[in-house]
């Protein structure tokens, strides 16, 4: 697949290469090309074909139209809202472009201009099924119910076979409070479709939220006459998911609703196969991981309980009912100080839970400190049920031994100790067995970091979208000297060296260095050859004494400030590496020292986007994000293609909660062929 991907860039490099200027490529050829990638899924690569193709003729609506289209399926629904928007203004008479904007906004919570878009399309192609269900469902999105189901209504009429109509339906009447007529549509749906994966879904969350409206349907309880009367909608619920999950065997919700249901019916193996089933799809699915730590702490499995709120709150440190959980859990394994700290984090977020107070009181008890247990005692007195307090407030004698009732109104261990279900969406994720860029890769979790400085390299490493080796005027010129024994590149993807011939060459060629600067004349591009060598082996330690020397013979070398930045943070780190288990963080020192040498780069240099870049990246690990956007946003200015730029700005800007500037950037990031703006544009979402 790699191969396949490296051959369409180099088809493509050959088709926009081959001409004098942007303008001459043979675009038609360029959109054919890029609309049979998009065709076979390849989402990322086409959007380098349209780029190219609205670069040499802006003019023309069906490249933003295409792009759109692949950024759609990326769930860029912002890039794509604008892409639409653009092909749009263009050409108004091409239906799909309203549609994919339409169906954009409506991703966006944009539903009333979505239902403009629908409105608009359905001049062009009246009575066109989708877009009359799109319509609905914005309709209902606004709260506009009447409407919404009249849209629906008039869509069955035209369309008496169309399945999916029926269900939305359902869906509207059960928003608007009638789940009778919901189930009704329900069972419309099955009579037509058999295989409609969400109607099993809905009738089983009606039953399990609404069991009072389910009981009322008579048709759905024949089967189930021999089970005692509360069971019947239990597993009515429950044979409904099974249906689901033959039909999507991996929809991680399923599994987790289903294991709720098994619980239910006291089937504690049935409900640990399915929680352990979605952990398996789904490692890092916080409401799996969370039943299955109450279903183990019930079955008396503490330290494996333990371990499943412990992992809930690595993905997410402020889940009061996994804190909570867990603190019992160590007071049962009396492990008293962790159980302690999981309950002052309780504690502090909800000040009013006499139930955290009285199992600290507890806690503290067992561990002979009676001064903060008497304290813990008479502040749950105080936050408890309002009689009982007024009964208690004047004692002051001996602590009781049980705690009184809480008040129903208050936060409850109940509420932190219940099993939970998710809702499971509507529109079932296809799955993609390629790997690498092709298909849906906001689906690909990793973990979201900037992207990384640029450095000079001799071995640039490229990638499934571009060479990922960018033009600097002063590497270039260095180039056009011959001076160094290799030509340079630059590369923001660090090469690992493996061949030990390769690593023997550069010892090798420091040891020409050694010889020749011992014999000749000293000259700043031979210190800098070598720091290059020294930089390659990873020795930064040496690299920046050459360095150093370079700039001292040659004050305005602009490559050597650029890499002794570069070498300074590097050595910093992996020496802290090697000394430190704390994690590795750059000295303030080596930070100034690394951001003064881009800001002499600047100043000799300051049309050098690449400086601005690293400048920001330096400013983003000292914490200063308003100078680090001030830094990307110079480097977008002087090179507007810089996606890398691009997305380190969004990132800042969504650290600092700012989806508004953020999610635009990392938008454009991925336009410009950044693959991980995808992943996070789905968790962002």
């Amino acid at each position: 697949m790699r191969a396949f991907l490296r051959h369409i860039a180099v088809v493509c490099t050959f088709l926009i290469g081959a001409f004098s200027s942007s303008a001459q490529i043979n675009t038609d050829q360029v959109l054919k090309i890029g609309r049979n990638a998009l065709y076979f899924e390849d989402y990322l690569v086409s959007i380098q074909y349209f780029n190219q193709v609205i670069q040499a003729k802006p003019y023309m609506a069906q490249p933003y139209l295409y792009r759109a289209i692949a950024k759609l399926n990326l769930e860029d629904f912002i890039g794509a809202e604008a892409d639409a928007t653009l092909a749009i203004e263009r050409n108004p008479f091409i239906p799909d472009c309203w549609e994919v904007r339409g169906v954009a906004r409506q991703n966006l919570g944009k539903d009333r201009e979505a239902i403009d878009d629908y409105t608009q399309l359905l001049t062009l192609i009246p009575e066109n099924r989708n877009i009359l269900f799109n319509k609905a469902m914005a309709l209902s999105g606004i709260k506009e119910y009447d409407e919404a189901r009249a849209t629906l209504d008039h869509l069955i009429s035209s369309h008496p076979g169309f399945d999916n109509a029926y269900l939305g339906r359902a869906r509207v009447n059960i928003e608007s409070g009638d789940s009778l007529a919901a189930l009704k549509d329900i069972s419309k749906t099955l009579s037509i479709n058999p295989d409609a994966t969400n109607a099993y879904i809905i009738r089983a969350e009606i039953a399990m939220r609404s069991p009072h409206i389910a009981e009322s349907d008579s048709v759905l309880m024949d089967s189930l006459s021999q089970y005692p009367k509360e069971e019947r909608l239990t597993r009515q619920a429950l044979s409904d998911l099974d249906h689901a999950i033959r039909l999507e065997p991996k929809l991680t919700g399923l599994f987790i609703n289903r294991a709720f249901l098994r619980y239910r019916l006291d089937d504690y193996y049935g409900a640990m196969a399915d929680y352990d089933y979605a952990i398996q799809l789904e490692p890092d699915n916080t409401v799996a991981l969370f039943n299955r730590g109450l279903l183990r702490a019930e079955t008396l499995d503490n330290n494996r309980a333990i371990e499943d709120f412990s992992k809930v709150l690595s993905i997410n440190p402020n889940e009061h009912r996994a804190l909570y959980n867990r603190a019992i859990l160590y007071e049962k394994i009396k492990n008293y100080n962790a159980a302690i700290s999981d309950l002052n984090k309780i504690i502090a977020a909800y000040p009013s839970f006499a139930g955290a107070y009285f199992m600290r009181f507890n806690i503290y008890r067992a561990m002979g400190n009676l001064n903060k247990a008497e304290s813990d005692y008479y502040k749950a007195m105080a936050v408890s049920k309002k009689g009982h307090r007024n009964k208690h407030k004047e004692q002051k004698g001996p602590i009781i031994e049980e705690a009184p009732e809480i008040d129903e109104e208050e936060m409850t261990a109940k509420q932190f100790t219940t099993l939970l279900t998710v809702e499971n969406t509507a529109d079932i994720n296809e799955e993609y067995n390629t790997k690498g860029i092709r298909g849906k890769v906001q689906d690909k979790s990793a973990g979201i970091e900037i992207e990384k400085m640029f450095a000079p390299t001799f071995y640039p490493t490229s990638t499934e979208l571009k060479e990922n080796s960018y033009f600097m005027r002063e590497i270039d010129e260095i180039n056009a000297t011959r001076s160094l024994r290799r030509n340079i590149f630059l590369s923001s993807v660090e090469n690992q060296i493996s061949d030990e011939s390769v690593v023997n060459s550069h010892f090798e060629s420091i040891e020409y260095y050694n010889s020749y600067i011992a014999t000749h004349a000293q000259r700043a591009i031979d210190f800098f050859a070598r720091a290059m060598d020294f930089f390659t082996l990873r020795n930064y330690e040496a690299a920046i004494v050459d360095l150093n020397r370079a700039i001292e013979l040659a004050p305005d070398f602009t490559l050597a400030y650029f890499l002794r930045a570069i070498a300074t943070v590097k050595n910093q780190s992996s020496a802290q590496l090697a000394s430190s288990t704390g994690g590795i963080s750059v000295q303030n020192n080596d930070l100034r020292n690394a951001i003064a040498d881009l800001d002499q780069l600047i100043k000799l240099s300051p049309r050098n986007p690449f400086a601005y870049y690293n400048k920001g990246n330096l400013l983003v690990e000292a914490m200063d994000y308003t100078s680090a956007i001030a830094a990307y946003s110079k480097a977008i200015e002087i090179k507007p293609d810089f996606g890398e730029a691009y997305f380190n700005r969004g990132f800042v800007y969504l650290t600092l909660g700012n989806r508004q500037l953020g999610l635009p950037d990392i938008s454009k990031a991925g336009e410009l062929g950044i693959v991980p703006s995808y992943n996070l544009l789905k968790r962002m979402k």
